[in-house]
Formats: structure tokens, C-alpha cells, sequence
């Protein structure tokens, strides 16, 4: 390839027609694509590689923990879990579509957070920007935003993501400070984005960490008005267990 040429190539961003390039060629010299065709090929190449490489930016920036699909989620070893309606929900992708929020709710190791993890990686790889976080790293995040008076720059940054999966709610007890950063966040995202919420109190027991009755109720409000919850209290612990001697 002329070096020029590769140059201008790189100015314009097409790296993936250099990487390619003697394979074009060697297309190209077979003859059997037309010049339109082959002009054609090598587009929809370009295209796909570009496509790919924003949706493994979109993944990394999501900071997803461990990477889970729902087509490997054990449903056999949770029978009690409503498999029907967790699938229904997904194949739909209303929750995306329509901005519906989908909360998780039952004991640790059920597979909770392989579930909204399933379902923030399909919002990723529909071309959507999502973001995985621990509810304590949220809230100690909307936290330390109050000391260098960056707490708008944050809920704004947290508001955008278009899927937002908040891990382990209600771990850890928060000050009012963070409560009301918190009812902030939620309130900004309300009917226009979809907040994935994983938590192993159920929604009569929120009130225990967030200590504050009336601003529980108004993000339950809130949280609950269009969203799916699925309950998994009766779910069984998928993790495995080590043998006593």
C-alpha cells in the first residue's frame, strides 16, 4: 500500500481497510466481484468492525464485574423462579424501549446479579451505554462528590447512562446526605432511563437503611411505577458449598 495513501486512510479512520487490505486486494484480483460490489464489501467490513469496537468500548466502560448471558442462566436449578417472565422481559426489550425499571428482589446467591447482568450486556450490545456499580461504591461516590462540589457533574454523569444496574442494595446504611443524593439520582432517571436494581431486603424493609420514611416511600413510588419486579424469595442459593471434615 502507498504510503501516502495509508496515511490518509488512518486520517480518515479507516483502520480496519488497512488491517484488510491485502484481502481486498486479493478479492479484487480474483475477479469475481464487481467494483461496486467489492466497494460495497469493503464498507460493510469497515462498518462492522467499527460497530464492534464501540460495543467492546461500551463493555469495558461498563465496568461489569463478571460477564453473564441469560441463554447460560441455570432456570433448571430455579424452579421457583418465574422463568416465563424474566424471559418474556428480556426477548420484549421493553425495558429499554419504554424506559422500565426492573428490580430484583431475594437472598444472596440466587442469581440475582447474573440476571441484571444478562439484561444490561443486551442493552450493551444493542448499542446502548450502561454502567455496573455497587450500591455502598454509589453512594460513597455521590458522597465524596459533596467535599469538591462536583455533586451535579456526578448525578448528571450517572443520570445519562441510558441502563444503569445498581448491585447489593441496602448492604450498608447511608447518611441522609447520601439518601437524598440518592432520591436525586433516581428522580432524574425517573421515565427516562432504565435503572437495573438488584437487593436482598424487600421493599418493606428499605426504610431500615435509608432511615428516612417519607423519602422511602417517594422513591418506591418512583422505582415502582414502571417497572417489573421479580421476586426470588423462594428462590435456592446456586453457589456451591464447601465440605465440612
Amino acid at each position: 500500500m502507498d504510503e501516502k495513501f495509508e496515511q490518509q486512510l488512518k486520517y480518515i479512520g479507516l483502520r480496519g481497510v488497512i488491517a484488510n487490505w491485502d484481502h481486498y486486494m486479493q478479492i479484487a484480483e480474483q475477479g469475481n466481484f464487481s467494483p461496486v460490489r467489492l466497494l460495497t464489501y469493503v464498507v460493510e467490513q469497515e462498518f462492522n468492525i467499527k460497530h464492534e469496537n464501540a460495543r467492546k468500548r461500551r463493555v469495558s466502560h461498563a465496568k461489569i464485574p463478571e460477564p453473564y448471558e441469560i441463554e447460560t442462566f441455570p432456570f433448571d436449578r430455579q424452579p421457583k423462579l418465574n422463568r416465563k417472565k424474566v424471559l418474556s422481559i428480556y426477548d420484549s426489550f421493553d425495558y429499554m424501549l419504554k424506559q422500565h425499571n426492573i428490580i430484583w428482589i431475594g437472598p444472596t446467591g440466587t442469581g440475582k446479579t447474573g440476571l441484571a447482568t444478562a439484561f444490561l450486556t443486551q442493552a450493551i450490545n444493542k448499542g446502548y451505554r450502561g454502567k455496573f456499580i455497587l450500591f455502598p461504591e454509589l453512594v460513597e461516590t455521590l458522597y465524596q462528590s459533596i467535599a469538591d462540589h462536583t455533586e451535579s457533574k456526578v448525578l448528571k454523569t450517572f443520570a445519562s447512562y441510558d441502563c444503569l444496574l445498581i448491585d447489593e442494595l441496602g448492604f450498608i446504611e447511608i447518611e441522609p446526605v447520601q439518601v437524598g443524593l440518592f432520591f436525586t439520582l433516581m428522580h432524574k432517571r425517573h421515565k427516562t432511563k432504565c435503572t437495573l436494581i438488584t437487593s436482598n431486603l424487600g421493599f418493606e424493609e428499605w426504610e431500615t437503611f435509608l432511615k428516612n420514611a417519607q423519602l422511602t416511600a417517594a422513591l418506591l413510588d418512583r422505582l415502582t411505577e414502571c417497572s417489573h419486579v421479580i421476586n426470588m424469595n423462594n428462590c435456592v442459593s446456586l453457589r456451591s458449598k464447601l465440605e465440612t471434615v
